[in-house]
């Protein structure tokens, strides 16, 4: 009775860390795993065991090089943008991104080249002792190439992983960045403003990350974008203003800037507006609208719009000044120009000429 054949075993995704804490063993025992699947034809046996050499080569080296493009996938430009790359940089310190994509792209190559070496090598040696030993040496090469890079690996995956929890912004669609001081009513407005439900609390940094939101702008759509508060400390911001910051200089069309004149937040009004007219000098080309929170609570003369996301007060207004600022797009025309047929091209030629019979 003929012997039911074997179905051999599917071949196991990479985990994200091996119980031994190793990201390059895991890859290894995979490709060496999807490399001992391969079943050549041949006339010969010594014909099959140099194909089966060569496509052990082939198998193995591809999978490595394949899931080492994945592990860089989405972490380079245009996937990646400027403001994901300076959080990245702000985080993990300016140019380890780039080095890491850097090594591994060279490890790529270089296992590339040693399969090459290795197939010339394979076609040859005569019979299967040589055979076999150009595959483990291969092995032997490949694998302390890939050990090479783990430290890069795991600041790639700590790097994807922070990534995942930060807000991900379209560059493409216009986007408003609300920052300020800490506990002057930043999240309050996002919430009137936005679809975003950040935390809302009386004491200060209540918002410890970046949150998103999205509200109706003509027929665009608008992204909002609540921060952490800042301190104006050049250089003893902590984690979440360096992230605030980042938002305000590579994400934002628009940044609203909250002051808060009750001083309820617990910073005087003088520091707030300093931190305004800073912003102001180093970013000059960066449009910024100043607004002033809890209208219900204090009011004093200034130039800047005053506002209450309690009672709604001035929001109006504030809509208003940001639609003037981001000008939408989609925006419909007025109706008398909507009504107006716009001019033939044999009207538009008779124009011109009584133009100019009129000169």
């Amino acid at each position: 009775m003929a012997r039911p054949r074997r179905t051999p075993a599917r071949p196991r995704p990479p985990t994200a860390v091996r119980a031994d804490g190793s990201i390059t063993q895991e890859l290894l025992e995979l490709a060496f795993h999807r490399a001992s699947l391969v079943n050549p034809h041949g006339a010969t046996k010594p014909e099959r065991d140099r194909r089966r050499a060569t496509l052990k080569v082939i198998r193995a080296a591809a999978t490595i090089g394949r899931h080492l493009r994945l592990e860089v996938r989405g972490l380079r430009p245009p996937a990646l943008g400027d403001f994901e790359g300076e959080l990245v940089a702000r985080a993990f310190g300016p140019g380890r991104l780039e080095r890491s994509r850097l090594r591994l792209h060279r490890a790529e190559e270089r296992i590339r080249r040693a399969a090459q070496e290795a197939e010339r090598e394979i076609g040859r040696a005569d019979g299967p002792d040589p055979i076999g030993s150009e595959v483990r040496r291969f092995y032997g090469r490949m694998a302390s190439f890939v050990r090479e890079i783990e430290p890069d690996l795991r600041r790639l995956r700590e790097i994807r992983a922070y990534l995942k929890a930060r807000p991900s912004v379209d560059p493409s669609t216009p986007r408003l960045v609300v920052a300020g001081f800490p506990n002057v009513g930043k999240s309050s407005l996002v919430a009137q403003l936005s679809s975003a439900r950040p935390k809302i609390a009386d004491y200060p940094f209540t918002t410890v990350a970046l949150a998103l939101g999205h509200a109706d702008l003509g027929f665009d759509r608008l992204q909002v974008l609540d921060t952490p508060g800042v301190l104006g400390r050049r250089d003893r911001a902590n984690p979440a203003e360096t992230e605030a910051e980042a938002a305000v200089t590579r994400a934002a069309s628009v940044v609203l800037f909250v002051l808060d004149p009750s001083e309820s937040s617990g910073y005087p009004i003088a520091e707030q507006e300093g931190l305004l007219e800073r912003w102001r000098t180093e970013f000059p080309s960066l449009p910024i609208v100043a607004v002033e929170t809890k209208s219900d609570l204090a009011r004093r003369p200034t130039p800047h719009l005053q506002v209450s996301a309690k009672t709604g007060e001035g929001l109006d207004l504030l809509w208003a000044e940001l639609r003037r600022r981001f000008r939408p797009r989609g925006e419909l025309p007025p109706v008398q120009e909507a009504i107006e047929a716009p001019p033939t091209p044999a009207e538009e030629r008779a124009r011109r000429r009584s133009g100019r019979r009129a000169m």
